[in-house]
This record gives structure tokens, C-alpha cells and sequence, in this order.
């Protein structure tokens, strides 16, 4: 089986498999949008399948994938629909409604699986990467979705930075970055929901920057510091009262922190992983 990435390592996420018995694993539930991906090439950028693969989830375990599209920038993995991508913006996906703006169009597939959403009536996505763009394009996804949703769907060139609406937005998704941690995530989707004003945000990674900001202030994840976080932002953060959101955001940062804890954090033993100890 193929793992995407790499070799194992604990700092990437790439799971060391020589010990696991891959027949016990359960199997992905195929995906509806799976068969739309096929391979192409534009400039950098590479969209392909991958027969078989074994994945973690961002909260659930290890999993084979069968079929699963991958899209690559050289050699880093963009995105893939892989558990970890669809769990880690399913929340957002299954609150969406009226007006979603889409920052980031990558796989284009949280933007799909949003419009497939009676309650949603728009999706407006930013991008400004020519060759994903001409990709796209090529690729014509939208256009054949079921039922004709694709023409819910608007797909803007410009700077998620700096793009502002010109009509109410319901729903932010921002997910514009490589790494599922970055620094000042929290700052760079304020300065976002500055310029859109939406009602609601759902950001990529959210549950790591809580995770991340909370220990690093002792505190633990819970339903209440999580709740605190999210006003301290000044964010209207959407998911929070998903049932269990509080043990999932444990589950992800225990998985996919990766060492990657802000500086001077004193990382309890119960988020310890293999990626936190010293080399």
C-alpha cells in the first residue's frame, strides 16, 4: 500500500505500519464525490489517484482507502480525500447554509459538498493560483454535480486576504493552508471575517488552534475553555456544541500536533505523542 508523503515519521503524520495487521483495518465509506476526481497535470500542480492507501482520520483511526484522490503542489500533498480532510471539514460542510464563502479552492471538495446542502443557496469561492484554477477548468466539477447544484457555485480569482462580499455571507470556511497548524491562524481568519462580516466561521484546523492555545495556558479542552478561546478571538466560531466537539478536539491534537505545540508549552501526558519527545 502506498504511503502518501513519505516515510514514516511522527513529526509528518505519516503512520509507521510495519506492526499493524492492514486486513483489520476498517475501510472508508466510498465517498460521493471520488469518481469526479480524475488524474491531470497543470503547471506545479498534480491531481491523482491512488489505489489503496491507509490513513488516519483527524479524530478516528487508522483506515485502508480505496480509490482515494490525491492533489499535490511537487511533492507536497495539497489535499486528498482522505478521513483526515473530510473529517476535519465535515462540521463546517454539514452547518452550511445561505451563503458560504469557500477561501481556498484545493479539491473544490468542501464547496461541492456544500452545495449539495438544500439550506445553502450560494457558494462563493476565492482563489488565486492560475494553475488550480486552469485545472478546474479542465476537471469541470461543478458543472457535473447531480441535479444541478454546480450552478450554486461562483468561483472568484483574488486574495483571500483581501477579498470583501458584495452580499451577506452566512457561512466563512477558510482553508488556504498547507500545514494543519500554522502560526496566527487565529489572527489571519480575523483579519478574513474583518473584510466578510459572516455570521458564521468554520476554519481549517480550528480544534488544533484550541487545542494548542489552551494547554499552552494550562487549561484543559473542554467545552467551557474551548467556548472561551473562540470569544477571546473574537470569532464566531461554528461546531462547538457538536456533540463530543470537546474529546474530538483532544482526539486531533493527541494525533496531528506533531510537536508542533507553541513555544513553551508544557505538553501534558495525556497529549503527549511520539513527535513530543526529544529526538
Amino acid at each position: 500500500m502506498d504511503q502518501i508523503g513519505g516515510k514514516p515519521s511522527p513529526r509528518s503524520g505519516i503512520p509507521d505500519l510495519s506492526q499493524v495487521d492492514l486486513d483489520s483495518l476498517p475501510r472508508m465509506p466510498d465517498d460521493p464525490l471520488r469518481d469526479y476526481y480524475t488524474p491531470m497535470m497543470s503547471g506545479a500542480w498534480a491531481l491523482r489517484i491512488v489505489p489503496i492507501s491507509v490513513c488516519a482520520g483527524y479524530w478516528s483511526g487508522l483506515q485502508q482507502v480505496l480509490g482515494m484522490p490525491v492533489l499535490m503542489r511537487r511533492q507536497d500533498v495539497w489535499m486528498s480525500v482522505s478521513p483526515m480532510e473530510t473529517e476535519s471539514q465535515q462540521i463546517g460542510v454539514e452547518l452550511a447554509r445561505g451563503h458560504v464563502a469557500v477561501f481556498g479552492l484545493g479539491m473544490g471538495w468542501s464547496a461541492a459538498m456544500s452545495a449539495m446542502r438544500p439550506e445553502v443557496e450560494k457558494v462563493t469561492i476565492v482563489e488565486m493560483d492560475d494553475e488550480v484554477l486552469a485545472m478546474h477548468r479542465r476537471l469541470d466539477l461543478f458543472a457535473r454535480l447531480p441535479g444541478g447544484v454546480g450552478e450554486k457555485i461562483e468561483i472568484v480569482e483574488g486574495d483571500a486576504l483581501e477579498w470583501k462580499p458584495d452580499s451577506h455571507v452566512d457561512l466563512l470556511m477558510p482553508d488556504i493552508w498547507l500545514d494543519m497548524v500554522s502560526w496566527e491562524r487565529p489572527e489571519e481568519v480575523r483579519d478574513m471575517q474583518d473584510n466578510v462580516g459572516a455570521d458564521m466561521v468554520y476554519f481549517w484546523g480550528q480544534e488544533l488552534e484550541f487545542a494548542r492555545h489552551l494547554v499552552k495556558d494550562g487549561r484543559p479542552i473542554d467545552d467551557e475553555g474551548i467556548a472561551d478561546m473562540a470569544a477571546k478571538w473574537d470569532l464566531p466560531l461554528i461546531g462547538l456544541d457538536t456533540p463530543d466537539y470537546a474529546a474530538k478536539t483532544h482526539a486531533a491534537a493527541k494525533y496531528w500536533m506533531k510537536g508542533r505545540w507553541l513555544e513553551g508549552t508544557e505538553v501534558p501526558e495525556d497529549l503527549r505523542s511520539e513527535a513530543d519527545e526529544p529526538a
